[in-house]
């Protein structure tokens, strides 16, 4: 109780400020206030115990620093004359960096007053130099001494001078002045008198004169115009010798579009020569002022080209000619160009646009180059670049290629039209071919007028004649092929022709013609199955002997411009498909004429086969079946022919057909039918045969058209209807069994010798 009371004695402090204890008298109170003391006692001795733990860590700590202190004594120490040779060195450099600034101004000062005196020094040289050059005819030395004056600041000059100097600078200046201007004069005279004289080195050494005298622009002008009299005459003379050909020889077709390729040319050939010559004397950036000038002149030159070309070969009229023709393709008592005539015209239109092309590509591409090399700001280079293309976009010589183009692709669609129109009319298949010739024919026009179309260089040419070319093969020659297919394929004898036939005459002659013209049906329309189905795989390789021809013009194309192409050129495609949907016509036709009828009859006589079977019958039949040996030579006979007069592609599918047809027929007459034990096995005998022949005259499995009968096959070979099981379900392995259930309780139902109750309580 004594320790108690001192506790709470020693506490009651601590709880003075919650509340005094001295005046608790309940003794609730009481016991609470002992409750919370007890609490506080086991916090605080928790609280000594933990800071005893760390004595030692502490003790440790202090005596560290306590050995510290010396050497903190020693920083402060150090610290305060750091602190005062940092003061000194900034005071210090303050004092040095007003006099170096003091100094930095003088010498700006001097330099200047130096510059100022070599400027007047200068000056003087420049007015004793340029009078003796002059009086010497040194007109390069002299235009250099007013380059040198130009570049001098005037004002700077005159600023501070005094009065005699001034005097003496205004005489220089004046002097200077005078002598520029007739520099100048002495300049333009003798360019014109050397241009005049044809003197070419003396025409180019003035011509070098101009930038100093900074007549860049008159110096430009003079060379261009200068330039451009040289191309005239040259032009003009391989003019006069296209207009008068020599007949003999083999250009003779195409000498306007060589004529303008000399043209194309001699113009490349003066900006190879003068385009350093420009850049060294002129500098960066000038080089389209002497081209634009040049362009001028070539758009000059290039029409009186063209005005003769569409002279000499009566252009004007075959387009009118060519335009009205196809106003009247559906016109028949109208005179329709001959294609034939085109073809050279067309050759020399191309040629005149792709040499045009180029030509502009190689001008465009220099003047851009130089421009970029000039330093200019991006917004001024941009600008710049803007105007340089829409320049040799919008100039004459683009918009005459432009005219020659739009004709081009109308008479370049006529002529592939008609030319596709004649090859089928002229149709013809040679013995032992497979295909008529009109297929050959028809994309060998198309691949020579798109390639054509494509040599001109002209992205909207190539892609016009691109769409041209897939309307023609998809509509028109698709047409061919299907108008054909649709007449189908004879088969059998048609009473109803037959009838007709004997209305008409009783002569044998004649009914030995309609069996001629039956077979020559029938050789028409194989042929054509044939032609749609080689025609499918000529689009795909038209489209990637096009694609690589097209790959070419790539370089020189935009974005966009390679996007339409490639998008054109994929419309082959959409015609490869649409050639595919005429062969499966075709051979919708061909299975309803030619398969089904024949496959009939077989059938029949697997119906007519008894398959519930003796011992004796089925080792007769091994040697000798009724039905598969005769389906055999019957399937093989008509295959063979077929084989003769299709594509091996066609071939495989009929015989695809042919086999599709027979399961279908078979798997019904199978279900008709009754079977005992030997009955299936002879069914199965027969469908092996049956499945091995038909996998031998394809390169296509068949075995896929077979699986439900070959598993009918199984079911009817069962000794038990519990076998069953052994092949059904988890029990199956790698079996997929393609009859249903149901279908296979109807199936071991064909068997005479199995119960109903056996395959009813099947679990399948």
């Amino acid at each position: 109780m004594a320790d108690s009371r001192r506790g709470i004695d020693a506490t009651s402090v601590a709880f003075s400020n919650d509340m005094d204890l001295n005046e608790i008298t309940d003794l609730q109170e009481m016991n609470a206030a002992f409750e919370k003391l007890c609490s506080e006692e086991i916090a605080i001795d928790d609280e000594l115990k933990n800071l005893l733990d760390h004595q030692g860590i502490l003790e440790s700590k202090m005596s560290g620093l306590h050995k510290m202190l010396p050497n903190l004594q020693i920083l402060e120490t150090d610290s305060k004359q750091l602190c005062g040779m940092i003061s000194f060195t900034s005071t210090l450099a303050e004092n040095v960096s007003s006099k170096v600034r003091k100094l930095d101004l003088a010498k700006s000062r001097v330099v200047d007053c130096m510059q100022r005196v070599e400027d007047i020094l200068d000056l003087k040289f420049c007015t004793d130099g340029v009078q003796t050059a002059l009086q010497n005819e040194d007109y390069e030395k002299a235009a250099g001494h007013v380059h040198r004056f130009r570049s001098l600041d005037e004002n700077v000059i005159r600023m501070g001078a005094e009065t005699n100097e001034g005097g003496t600078l205004d005489t220089s200046f004046k002097l200077l002045y005078e002598a520029e201007e007739k520099l100048k004069a002495i300049v333009h005279s003798k360019f014109d008198a050397a241009v005049h004289s044809g003197d070419v080195a003396s025409v180019e050494r003035f011509f070098k004169i101009f930038p100093l005298l900074g007549l860049y622009s008159e110096g430009l002008n003079k060379f261009g115009k200068y330039l451009s009299a040289q191309l005239s005459e040259k032009a003009d003379g391989s003019l006069k010798i296209a207009l008068h050909p020599d007949l003999s020889d083999r250009r003779a077709n195409v000498v306007f579009a060589d004529t303008l390729t000399l043209l194309f040319e001699g113009l490349a050939r003066v900006v190879e020569i003068h385009q350093p010559l420009v850049e060294t004397y002129y500098g960066p950036g000038k080089l389209f002022n002497l081209l634009s000038i040049l362009q001028r002149e070539c758009d000059r030159q290039a029409r009186k080209i063209f005005e003769s070309f569409k002279s000499q070969r009566d252009y004007s009229s075959k387009v009118k000619h060519v335009s009205q023709s196809m106003m009247a393709a559906k016109q028949i008592n109208v005179e329709r160009a001959d294609p034939k005539d085109l073809d050279v015209l067309l050759s020399e239109m191309v040629l005149l646009s792709s040499r045009s092309e180029l030509y502009l590509r190689f001008m465009r591409r220099r003047s851009m180059a130089d421009t970029e090399a000039a330093g200019l700001e991006e917004s001024v280079l941009n600008e710049k670049l803007k105007e340089i293309d829409s320049f040799f976009s919008t100039c004459e010589l683009n918009r005459m290629v432009q005219e020659i183009i739009g004709n081009y692709i109308m008479m370049e669609e006529f002529f592939m039209r008609e030319m596709i129109v004649k090859a089928v009319s002229m149709d013809m298949c040679d013995d032992g071919q497979h295909t008529s010739s009109m297929v050959d024919d028809t994309f060998f026009i198309a691949k020579k007028s798109v390639r054509r179309a494509i040599s001109s260089s002209s992205v909207d040419g190539v892609c016009a004649m691109l769409n041209h070319a897939c309307t023609i093969l998809e509509q028109d020659f698709g047409s061919v092929h299907l108008n054909r297919l649709k007449a189908g394929y004879p088969y059998g004898f048609d009473l109803q022709h037959a009838y007709n036939i004997m209305q008409s005459s009783f002569q044998a002659g004649k009914l030995q013609s309609s069996d001629s013209e039956k077979k020559q049906a029938r050789a028409q329309f194989l042929t054509s199955l044939n032609n749609a189905e080689v025609s499918c795989d000529y689009c795909k390789a038209l489209k990637s002997n096009l694609e690589e021809d097209i790959s070419k013009l790539y370089p020189q194309c935009t974005e966009q411009s390679r996007a339409k192409l490639e998008s054109c050129v994929g419309e082959l495609t959409a015609v490869s498909n649409k050639f595919k949907d005429i062969v499966d016509f075709g051979f919708s036709q061909l299975a309803a004429s030619a398969v089904k009828p024949r496959v009939k009859p077989l059938i029949d006589t697997f119906l007519a086969t008894s398959h519930n079977v003796t011992e004796e019958e089925f080792s007769n039949f091994e040697a000798n079946d009724p039905w598969v040996q005769n389906t055999i030579v019957s399937l093989d006979t008509t295959l063979s022919t077929f084989k003769e007069a299709m594509t091996s592609a066609n071939y495989d599918r009929f015989a695809m057909a042919m086999s599709g047809e027979i399961t279908q027929q078979l798997e019904k007459a199978v279900t008709k039918t009754v079977f005992n034990r030997l009955g299936g096995l002879q069914f199965d005998r027969e469908l092996r045969a049956l499945v091995g022949y038909m996998s031998s005259v394809t390169t296509w499995t068949v075995r896929d058209k077979f699986a439900r009968l070959t598993q009918m096959a199984t079911i009817l070979n069962l000794e038990r209807v519990s076998e069953i099981m052994d092949y059904w379900g988890q029990n199956s392995g790698p079996l997929t069994w393609r009859l249903t259930p149901t279908e296979v309780r109807q199936i071991l139902a064909l068997r005479i010798d199995f119960r109903n109750d056996d395959i009813k309580r099947l679990k399948l």
